[in-house]
Order: C-alpha cells, then structure tokens, then sequence
C-alpha cells in the first residue's frame, strides 16, 4: 500500500497540532469567536437595516412619482406616433400624458379658521394617472375618479393650508392666471417632501387655466424601474423629447444612500478588525508559550510550511467559528426587525417605518472581508513561529 502524498501528510500533522492547541485555550478562542461574531453581527444587521431604508424611501417617493417622464422641447399636444412607441416597448407597463404647472394655493380664512397658503407642483393628468401611479387602492380610485376643477392634495400639504376635502381652494399660477379648485381628496406616500409639495388636478382644468390644448410630455411606469435610463433613450433618441428617469431626479438622494451604506459599513467593519487582533493576541502568547515545543519539531524534521500551515488553521477555525455565529446572530437581528421594524417620524426621515433587507451580496462580502482579515491576523504570528531557529531556543 503506498504511502499518502507528503503534502497531505503534513496538512494532517498540522491539523492535529492546531487542533491540540485550541483545546488548551478553550476561554480565550470562545471569547476571541465571540468577538469576531459580534463585529459580523453589527456589520449584517447595520446593512441589512440601511439596505431596507433605502428601499423603503425609493418605494414611497416612486408612489407618486412616475419611473419615466418624457418631456417635449416646444410646446405642443399630445403625439400619436411617441404614443404607439410607447404601447409597443414590452418594458412599458401604463403611461398618460401630463400638464405640470406650479402656483401658489390659498385656502381663505373662515370663522373661526384662519388662512392657510402654500406652493404646490400641480399635475395635470388623465385617469391612467391611476395605472402610471402607485397609490394605495382607495387613493388611486380618487386619483383615477377626478372630475374638472378638482385637486388631490398631498396629506402634509393639506395640513400645512387647512385644506380639507370639500374645501375651496384658490390657484395662482406661474402665467399669474387665477382659478378655484375644490378639494377631493388627500394622497400620502410617506415621503415628505412629495407630500408636502405636490397636488394633482385633470389636465383639462390645467389646460383651461393656461388657455392652451399644449401637454408637457408623458410619465411612463414600467415593469422594471432600473431600466428608465435605457429605454427614455430607446424613446427619444429620434423624437423631440428629453427623457426624465427617475434616477436623475433623485439622482442626489440616490448618491447620499450609497455613501451613507459605504461609510456605516466601514465603520461597522472596524469592530471585525479589532476582533481579528484577539486572534492575533491569542495565537501570538500561543508561540511564546509554545517556543520550545516549535523549536523540537523543527529540530526533527517540521519544515517552516508546516508551522506556518499550523497556526494559520488555527486562526481558520478561529474566523469560521466566529462568522458562522455572527451570521446566525446577524440574520437573527434582520429577522426580529422584519417582523417589529423600527418605526420613524415620517416628517423627519420620509419613511414611517424601517425595514429590513438582507442581501445575499453584502453576505458574501461581509464573509470574504471577516475571513481575510482573520487569515492575515493570523499570519504574522505564523511567520513568527516559523522564524523560530531550533538550536538557539534548545541551547
């Protein structure tokens, strides 16, 4: 029977000697696991939480807000040939054309209630509005349901005029023309800013206020809102029309999520640095307290891979020990604030809750970084033990 391969006899010599090693340090390598998991832990739920924040205020500001708009250069009414375009993208699931406009509204004072005024966005819009937004149910059956000379107001700019529904409203608009509204209804997204500044009325009363048949453009929902980029170029590359997606909108907003996720994730991923030096703690005053014992292997024959290989399985099984346990603990958390997500002041943060998001992506990289940082913690006192010279240390 052959031999096994010298290579696979020393990884197994290796193991046994790591292996004998951690049982002798059984307090240190669970409180140094503790750590590593600990840091994993924060670093997963602190993602998973912004993950679920960006996702939660992307969602409210594209419920009022359409994922395209297609806006013309000149003036001028609605285009049949954009419009069979448009039915024939497969990526289009509803569009209407619009009429925006910005005035200044005024509820008068009555008895006993004062004055209330404000600046709205005004949209006109048809009821494909209904389909183009995602409002919830009753909310888009209003939207869809409006009649000439009537405006939905957004639920924060409603509070802030006194305007209820039933109420007159009076609109100065930005060609200084005049026109009474009456209040259906109230929308709300769950985004302040939306919420406090935009109205929707049909585009008929739009068009009668500036005296015009003229549309701005078009607003386009689609099956997948990430490719609004792509297909408002697919639109208007030939056309007299600018695209709008939605990612230049909040294109701002979109950059603060991204460096707000990038600088918590780094400072979250400090805490699994500090832990990954209690392994170079631990197996650092594991070769003091072992020089002797080196020294006689390599006296024999241990050549210095095979040390180097034995103290970094030992900070291995370190790191796998504590990512394994700052996973479970880490989706643990995402879990628990699945199921009782924190709840927010929606004027302050957008959003009236925080959901959770975990990504399978943020896993494998939260994985890779812990397990490399641990491996090169653990290599510096490899190296050290492997430098050890046998007949200084035995003499």
């Amino acid at each position: 029977m052959a031999p096994p391969p010298r290579s696979e006899s020393q990884t197994a010599l290796a193991w046994s000697l790591a292996r004998a090693h951690l049982q002798r340090r059984r307090t240190q390598n669970v409180l140094t696991i503790l750590g590593i998991a600990v840091g994993v832990m924060a670093l997963i739920a602190a993602l998973s939480l912004t993950n679920g924040f960006t996702r939660a205020l992307i969602d409210a500001t594209l419920r009022a807000s359409p994922h395209l708009s297609l806006n013309g250069f000149t003036p001028g009414g609605r285009d049949q040939e954009l419009e069979r375009a448009i039915r024939a993208e497969p990526g289009v699931q509803a569009f209407m054309p619009f009429l925006a406009d910005k005035g200044l509204l005024t509820r008068p004072a009555t008895e006993g209630r004062r004055a209330g005024v404000d600046f709205v966005t005004l949209f006109g819009v048809t009821p494909d509005a209904a389909r183009v937004l995602q409002l919830p149910p009753e909310e888009s059956r209003l939207l869809a349901g409006l009649k000439p000379g009537e405006v939905m107001l957004g639920s924060a700019l409603a509070r802030t005029i006194g305007g209820f529904t039933g109420d007159e409203l009076r609109l100065l608009n930005s060609t200084q023309r005049r026109t009474t509204l009456k209040v259906a209804g109230v929308f709300s997204t769950g985004n302040y800013l939306i919420d406090s500044a935009y109205a929707f009325t049909t585009i008929r009363t739009l068009q009668t206020l500036q005296q015009t048949t003229n549309i701005t453009g078009y607003q386009l929902r689609l099956a997948d809102p990430d490719q609004a980029p792509r297909i408002g170029e697919a639109l208007t590359r030939t056309r007299a029309y600018s695209p709008l997606p939605w990612q230049n909108i909040y294109g701002t907003l979109l950059d603060q999520l991204s460096l707000q996720k990038k600088v918590i994730g780094f400072v979250v991923f400090l805490i699994v640095m500090v832990a990954a030096f209690g392994i170079a703690n631990v197996l650092t005053l594991a070769v003091f307290e072992k020089t002797q014992e080196i020294a006689i292997l390599r006296a024999i024959g241990a050549t210095r891979s095979l040390i180097t290989r034995t103290f970094l399985m030992e900070g291995l099984v370190l790191g796998v020990g504590g990512l394994l346990v700052g996973n479970l603990l880490g989706l643990g958390i995402s879990a628990y604030f699945t199921v009782r997500p924190f709840q927010l002041p929606g004027d302050l943060y957008f959003v009236t809750s925080l959901p959770v998001e975990v990504r399978l992506t943020d896993l494998l990289g939260v994985n890779a970084m812990g397990l490399l940082t641990t491996l090169l913690a653990a290599l510096i006192p490899a190296r050290r033990a492997a430098g050890i010279e046998p007949a200084r240390i035995i003499r």
